[in-house]
């Protein structure tokens, strides 16, 4: 497993789930690519967040729903 994408703490947001080194919540992500927002601009809206971050929270999430249909 690669470095840390994303944490939560209590202090930051609330406990919300931020990319590491940002304020910025991994839900907004995929807020926007379920509004039709393409990841460039996402990108574009949240500069503070690296396009690897945001790959890695995407495989992340894939990976995690594909893990499940598979021990069901």
């Amino acid at each position: 497993m690669g470095p840390q994408i994303w944490h939560s703490h209590p202090e930051i947001l609330g406990g919300t789930p931020v990319f590491v080194g940002t304020r910025v919540p991994v839900r907004s992500l995929f807020d926007y690519l379920e509004g039709g927002e393409s990841l460039d601009e996402f990108l574009r809206q949240f500069p503070s967040v690296k396009r690897e971050q945001a790959i890695s929270a995407l495989d992340e999430a894939r990976d995690s729903l594909l893990t499940g249909v598979h021990h069901s």
